[in-house]
């Protein structure tokens, strides 16, 4: 059989052409989309009079036979049919005859595959939500488990102060939760539909757009036509939300390698997310953070890819906005594998409580209290952060801690000190003088756990309306 679109030419298409152009390959990942979208635009011009109603019921159900066909695996995709839109056309003429042709009336396959994407996206976005509050909740449950364990903080990768390590989980609550929040302020972009903007200059036949939109879900239509066709900005929106998320995990993903290396020994990944090695049998290693942190890199890429293809092209569609596809494909995947593994990957983490305390207790990351005392006591901060400096300097060269000094020893240094100096090195209240609103102080991140659990009931709801309301429309 001709090409579907071959009236206007006289040779075969060349056959490096076709696998060259094609993109089945890849956009078949869109033929659920491509039927839904399909279904209610068929629905639309029977309703508009511009198909008969037995028309437009002999196209839903074969539609409805050709998807059936996809979900078993009953279905061979053509290369010579280009893309998911002309294999699912040519199949449906197969099955119900010419009247299969009448499908594509007012429109175009550029405002087709830009509906597709627009409804694939859609879903990925709320499923993303809800992966994210799954990872957020189970660092929360970690952090209620450990609010009485102290970490040592750091800048420079160097200890700095101690902390709550329920103090340090709930940072990546907060990272996560502002990932959730800006994929929630995406939904609105990606919930506009092109469909109805034709080529790109909208249709002779009288459509309703509004209707289409009703019928599926979205909650309005693009204003311009070009812009329609030519928009994926959306994309490169969920790509950057995507690559922020991922740069997040890879965060973390440093944190939890470096923690369950010998040198910390902070944490311990359940076995049933580390692997061995194949010589040293002693080895357990932490493929999974590994992974993630090594593939945020291909996410950036995907995100970098699109934005060249785009920044050059003139209005409205070109072939180069087939490259959109592969890359947020790539992305999608890799999202959902790193978030489907963290929250179990955390969930199941052991903590070891008293090599984080031994930590504490063997550092100077309680030196800043001392000043900070010093300067209750009338002494300049700048003064005080020499005496300290100079006392830090000699407990190095004495192999001592803060707290193995004597009074005759810290007195030495300056003669504003006294006996209170011991409690207020005492790590629990290093932490809990820091009793101030984001501070790491336990009142402060009991609150914090509170506050973060009644963010992800607003955020579970939302999801539970959104998919309910994806259901509808499907």
């Amino acid at each position: 059989m001709s090409k579907l679109w071959g009236g206007r030419f006289t040779k075969k298409t060349d056959q490096l052409v076709e696998e060259y152009t094609a993109s089945i390959t890849f956009d078949k990942e869109l033929a659920e989309e491509d039927v839904q979208g399909s279904v209610a635009h068929v629905t639309m011009l029977g309703k508009q009079g511009i198909l008969p109603a037995d028309d437009v019921d002999t196209i839903k159900d074969g539609l409805h036979r050709v998807l059936q066909r996809i979900k078993r695996g009953d279905w061979e995709y053509a290369i010579a049919d280009e893309d998911i839109h002309m294999n699912i056309e040519k199949a449906l003429i197969d099955d119900v005859g010419p009247v299969g042709g009448k499908l594509h009336t007012g429109r175009s396959r550029n405002d087709q595959v830009a509906t597709d994407m627009h409804l694939y996206l859609r879903k990925r976005v709320v499923e993303f939500v809800d992966l994210l509050h799954k990872l957020q909740s189970a660092l929360i449950e970690q952090a209620k488990a450990n609010i009485d364990t102290i970490i040592p903080g750091y800048t420079h990768l160097q200890r700095a102060q101690p902390i709550l390590f329920a103090h340090h989980l709930m940072a990546y609550v907060s990272m996560f939760g502002r990932d959730a929040e800006r994929l929630q302020d995406s939904y609105k972009r990606i919930n506009t539909l092109p469909l109805g903007a034709g080529a790109l200059a909208g249709t002779t036949f009288p459509i309703d757009r509004h209707f289409v939109a009703k019928q599926l879900g979205f909650d309005r239509v693009y204003e311009n036509s070009l812009d329609a066709v030519s928009d994926r900005d959306f994309i490169l929106e969920f790509l950057s939300h995507a690559s922020i998320i991922m740069m997040h995990l890879s965060r973390l993903s440093e944190e939890l390698i470096l923690w369950s290396s010998t040198e910390f020994h902070f944490v311990e990944l359940d076995d049933a997310f580390c692997t061995g090695s194949s010589i040293m049998p002693q080895k357990k290693n932490p493929d999974v953070p590994e992974l993630v942190r090594g593939k945020t890199g291909r996410v950036y890429g995907n995100l970098v890819g699109l934005l060249t293809v785009l920044k050059s092209l003139p209005l409205a569609y070109n072939k180069d906005m087939q490259e959109d596809k592969e890359g947020m494909f790539d992305t999608v995947r890799t999202l959902q594998g790193a978030l489907q593994l963290f929250a179990p990957m955390i969930a199941t983490m052991k903590v070891n409580k008293e090599t984080m305390r031994q930590a504490v207790n063997q550092d100077f990351s309680n030196a800043t209290d001392i000043a900070d005392f010093l300067v209750g006591k009338g002494l300049p901060f700048r003064q005080a952060h020499e005496v300290i400096g100079k006392t830090v300097l000699y407990c190095i060269q004495q192999g001592k801690y803060l707290l193995d000094l004597t009074l005759e020893e810290f007195k030495q240094f300056s003669p504003l000190f006294d006996d209170r100096i011991y409690s207020v090195l005492q790590p629990e209240n290093v932490v809990n003088a820091r009793n101030v609103y984001g501070g790491t102080a336990t009142p402060q991140v009991t609150e914090a756990i509170a506050r973060a659990e009644s963010d992800l009931e607003a955020t579970a709801a939302w999801v539970t309306e959104f998919v309910e309301k994806s259901r509808k429309s499907s």
